[in-house]
């Protein structure tokens, strides 16, 4: 019999518009011969609908519309997810869920506590693992515990003390990086060349969150690993990002690449590749990571590795990062959805 697979987008985050592309290029590549496709959209205020309609109303942000019906939860024994249809409460069978969902209420343990609850087999990291790896300070803290190097930083709790701050930038110096401590995809993030973009980019950072990280300059690139699995790990080519001087990897840039080069796989030699490889393997298991992540790091000019952040759910169209990384090393993108829910489903039995 076919696995019932339930494609779950949208929500509460900034980030909701990229999920939308995310889900729609899962939900189009789901083998329909192995798998029955169930969605379900989350609109921006939090309502759940099960949606029936086309991919182009998903991508278009139409989709709530029309083609849906609303969606409850019962959280006692054997209740799980009810569809209300024509005035009647119907329980869905579902063998998994693919929280395809970016930043606050998915990548940070909130979605993966209720379908905890719910006792639904789901795709991607536990609770806690979510919420660390969400958590830029808390995920640097473990990391570097473990003897891994990360960047000086300088954590503000719900407010701005100036001398912590003046010192922190002397010792760091500029340009310093100002990051929400739990947001993705780089919403919030600012680059100060000097003190006054630096108490900006802080009074900007605190409107996405009540926690900041200031970080130090990596003088070096990014790179990147993807990786999908729990006990064993499958790892895809690295990849390497390169902008040119003066940018940084902003909301905008991530998602319209105009300035970046991505090169897959990354320009550096087999000692340096196996290096980094290593040290993401050791990441993904120091923060408890499973089903898939993708590890970013820093490399200085020094060939020294420092760990950078963990994208518990990465962005999952044709073209991101995280299948680019994978398609570059002999899968197709069904494959790797395959690979992810028998992954899962293997673990379940």
């Amino acid at each position: 019999m076919k696995k019932v697979v339930c494609v779950l987008f949208g929500g509460k985050s900034s980030e909701y518009k990229v999920s939308l592309m995310s889900a729609s290029s899962v939900i189009e590549n789901l083998n329909r011969n192995k798998y029955e496709v169930i969605n379900i959209g989350i609109t921006r205020d939090g309502k759940w609908l099960r949606y029936y309609g086309d991919i182009e109303d998903i991508i278009n942000d139409t989709w709530y519309l029309d083609n849906c019906s609303d969606i409850l939860f019962n959280p006692c024994k054997d209740g799980g997810i009810l569809e209300i249809k024509e005035n009647e409460l119907i329980p869905l069978k579902i063998d998994l869920i693919f929280p395809v969902l970016h930043g606050r209420y998915g990548e940070d343990g909130a979605i993966q506590g209720l379908l905890e609850i719910l006792s639904i087999p789901y795709i991607g990291c536990d609770i806690a693992s979510s919420a660390i790896c969400m958590d830029k300070d808390y995920a640097h803290r473990l990391v570097e515990d473990s003897g891994i190097k990360v960047p000086q930083s300088l954590v503000l709790n719900g407010n701005m003390v100036k001398e912590d701050i003046k010192r922190f930038s002397e010792k760091a110096g500029f340009p310093i990086y100002v990051k929400p401590a739990s947001e993705g995809s780089s919403i919030g993030m600012t680059r100060a060349m000097n003190k006054d973009e630096l108490i900006r980019g802080i009074e900007e950072a605190f409107e996405f969150d009540n926690k900041v990280v200031l970080e130090e300059n990596i003088d070096g690139f990014e790179v990147g690993c993807a990786i999908i699995g729990n006990e064993e790990l499958i790892i895809g080519e690295v990849c390497e990002l390169e902008l040119p001087n003066g940018l940084f990897l902003d909301y905008k840039e991530k998602y319209k690449v105009k300035n970046i080069n991505i090169h897959i796989p990354a320009r550096i030699d087999n000692l340096l590749k196996d290096r980094i490889i290593n040290t993401a393997k050791d990441i993904y298991r120091i923060l408890g990571c499973s089903g898939l992540a993708r590890v970013d790091m820093f490399i200085d000019k020094d060939e020294s590795i420092i760990f950078n952040e963990v994208n518990t759910m990465p962005g999952f169209t044709t073209t991101s990062i995280f299948p680019k990384m994978f398609i570059s090393s002999n899968m197709t993108y069904g494959e790797i959805l395959d690979q992810l829910i028998e992954i899962e489903i293997g673990d379940c039995k």
